[in-house]
């Protein structure tokens, strides 16, 4: 089983898990390790009360002895409703009232206040001893300074709440990160099916480097081609029922005026022939943008194949066979599907002979740059308009009509972009010194 790349969704969201868990527990245990520490001591008012009351009852007992220290335990213990004594240093009642059993054994459990408050079930009891060490006050702690008042409230807090607003967070998080691209997917592709062929994942979810990333790009790219695909047939409909009007009209012209019967044949026939060549063309063309076949591929050697297509392309067009000039290094070797190279190759070389001057040449040269070989036919024409350069690539696209050699039916450069791109690679066309250039970038064949 192969591992998902580093930018996988897997990944990604195992992080994410991963991140949650670790946050849940760090937090937990430093928040309960502060909420340990914070409810463990008493506070400073509770210390300050203590101790006035430690005054208080220090005070009494000097002035008035037994009495007075019974008026203050009396007071203190409706006041805060606890248990309270004042001992002396061995351990003995200096009220009126002696401590019993239960209330010596509390006194071997009390604390002085800076101790912490004990058990969580506990009740703690605190001593404050008088100014001169030999007495004290001891009192349980009253309910109003209880530092765990809200401790329950707080583990609820932490052990429930929190994890809880952090999957909460996590939700959201993951929303974002996974649920919304999907839901932009969708609202475009709704779009799409309703007949916005523009409808895009957009860049906010292509750029993205995992699989909702890949499904985005995926989706743009069938959409683009499926907007592309479209336009080209509406675009071949159209162009074509002009370019077979144009024949029809002629045969009815023909057969309206014209009395030779042979005259009239012979038109028959290039008519014929023509809008057969037109059809053919316009099928070829349509069949390779919406099948897009693999074509196999095997070594092709571009000299040898010039040799073929510059002979027929000579007896064709009349051309002495120097004028087609081939100036490729005897090594050039690609990797391509040899009849769609060769169409595409006999395409730009009749273009070229059709629009170069009567006594031009056609050369057929090329450098190997990396793993690619870039090789070009270039004429000795007029050129091209530099806006109109990626138009002659377009379908029934014929930028002058009048030069030598005829028109055509712009169907050519068409057919050659589209199986070269089909085999991996690229065509263009620039204007040089001397003409138009048309370059194509092929796959090098390696040995």
């Amino acid at each position: 089983m192969t591992l998902p790349n580093r930018h996988s969704l897997l990944w990604q969201l195992v992080g994410v898990l991963a991140l949650l868990c670790m946050l849940v527990i760090s937090l937990q245990a430093d928040l309960s390790k502060r909420l340990k520490d914070a409810t463990a001591l008493l506070s400073e008012p509770a210390k300050q009360s203590h101790t006035a009351y430690a005054r208080q009852a220090e005070t009494a007992w000097r002035e008035r002895g037994k009495q007075g220290v019974d008026e203050f335990l009396h007071s203190l213990r409706k006041h805060e409703r606890v248990w309270a004594a004042v001992v002396d240093e061995h351990q003995q009642s200096l009220s009126s009232q002696p401590l019993d059993d239960h209330e010596r054994r509390k006194l071997d459990f009390v604390r002085p206040l800076h101790w912490t408050v004990g058990r969580p079930n506990g009740w703690p009891t605190f001593y404050v001893p008088f100014s001169d060490d030999k007495a004290r006050l001891v009192m349980e702690l009253p309910h109003r300074f209880n530092p765990r008042e809200h401790l329950r409230l707080w583990e609820v807090l932490l052990q429930w709440v929190l994890p809880a607003g952090l999957a909460l967070l996590l939700g959201l998080l993951l929303y974002r990160v996974l649920i919304a691209p999907v839901v932009t997917l969708r609202r475009q592709a709704a779009a799409l099916s309703s007949g916005n062929l523009s409808a895009r994942a957009g860049p906010q979810v292509a750029r993205r480097r995992d699989e909702l990333g890949d499904l985005g790009r995926t989706f743009d790219h069938m959409a683009e081609r499926l907007e592309n695909t479209l336009a080209l047939q509406r675009r071949l409909m159209r162009d074509l029922s002009h370019e077979l009007r144009t024949p029809l009209s002629r045969l009815r012209v023909t057969g309206e005026r014209e009395p030779n019967m042979d005259a009239m044949r012979q038109r028959l026939e290039r008519e014929v022939q023509s809008m057969d060549r037109l059809i053919g063309d316009t099928l070829e063309l349509v069949w390779l943008d919406t099948e897009r076949p693999a074509l196999a591929l095997e070594p092709v050697e571009l000299d040898q194949l010039w040799d073929v297509l510059s002979g027929d392309a000579s007896f064709e067009s009349g051309w002495p066979i120097e004028r087609l000039r081939c100036d490729l290094p005897p090594d050039c070797r690609v990797m391509g599907n040899l009849n769609s190279l060769a169409q595409a190759l006999e395409n730009i070389l009749r273009n070229a002979i059709r629009h170069s001057p009567q006594h031009g040449a056609v050369t057929f040269t090329g450098v190997s740059k990396g793993a690619y070989w870039y090789v070009w036919i270039e004429d000795q024409g007029p050129g091209v308009a530099p806006d109109k350069l990626e138009q002659i690539f377009q379908p029934f696209t014929r930028l002058n009509a009048a030069r030598p050699g005829g028109s055509g039916f712009g169907l050519g450069l068409s057919i050659a972009r589209s199986v070269v791109q089909l085999q991996g690679g690229e065509i263009w066309a620039e204007n040089t010194d001397s003409g138009l250039r048309i370059n194509l970038k092929l796959q090098m064949y390696k040995m």
